[in-house]
């Protein structure tokens, strides 16, 4: 299921967001959240534009900072409104003094709802060269909070020889939804398909096909940068969403 990433369109109002995956043909959203994105936490008017355009918010991602219970309740009760089927978390970062959201409540929450929450992996970085920035986040264990996980092939750095291929074969029978996205050294979030010949700096392709071999059917969701959606011009906004529609289609579906 391909899924198109509100985080893509920076800048835009939400309403501008659901015509562009109209137009382009998307079938289905999903909701990032952010503390200063107001309308995205209404989930009256989300439920609104979602009927408007017949494009239904199958996913959300939670804020990466700012985290703890009560925000969890808030976006579960986004997850009742709108009838998502996966939320997706960040690991909480080295200096967040409340973890116990992370690391206990999430996993009660599933309990009681059978939501599919889902932890992100993050891009391994340290502060001051030896303490990791995010706690608790090494594909290991993020698989281990929920059973749940989100694999974002912009984060995994092949540089440690460990690459998205063997990533996918860690997580396998975890993952709920793959943020889905080119890197080309320090470069991340390119749009696939942009390299040489029409393929991609990363072994997307292969990648794809491998998906597609040991039948994944939960979300493969486009999340890249906006300025390589080219978000200041609306035709190329309409092309670019259509040709990686195309190359899913070509190497997944």
């Amino acid at each position: 299921m391909l899924l198109l990433s509100t985080a893509s369109f920076a800048w835009y109002g939400l309403h501008r967001i659901f015509a562009f995956a109209k137009e382009a043909q998307y079938d289905w959203i999903e909701l990032v959240l952010s503390k200063k994105d107001f309308d995205y936490w209404d989930e009256d008017y989300v439920l609104k534009l979602s009927k408007s355009f017949n494009v239904p918010v199958l996913s959300i991602k939670a804020p990466r900072k700012w985290m703890n219970e009560k925000v969890v309740d808030r976006i579960v009760s986004l997850w009742l409104k709108l009838g998502v089927q996966n939320i997706t978390f960040t690991p909480p970062a080295y200096r967040d003094s409340n973890v116990n959201w992370y690391l206990r409540y999430l996993s009660k929450v599933k309990r009681e709802t059978y939501l599919s929450i889902s932890i992100e992996n993050v891009e391994p970085k340290f502060i001051l060269f030896v303490i990791p920035e995010y706690k608790d986040a090494s594909l290991t264990q993020i698989k281990r909070v929920t059973g749940d996980s989100a694999l974002d092939l912009s984060s995994i750095d092949q540089s440690s020889g460990f690459d998205i291929l063997k990533a996918q074969k860690l997580l396998w029978s975890s993952i709920k939804n793959i943020y889905f996205s080119d890197k080309y050294g320090p470069k991340k979030w390119i749009l696939p398909g942009q390299a040489w010949w029409g393929t991609s700096h990363l072994p997307l392709e292969s990648f794809l096909m491998k998906l597609k071999a040991v039948s994944y059917a939960w979300f493969i969701t486009l999340e890249i940068s906006p300025r390589e959606l080219w978000v200041w011009t609306n035709e190329k906004i309409i092309n670019n969403l259509s040709f990686f529609k195309k190359y899913y289609t070509k190497h997944f579906k």
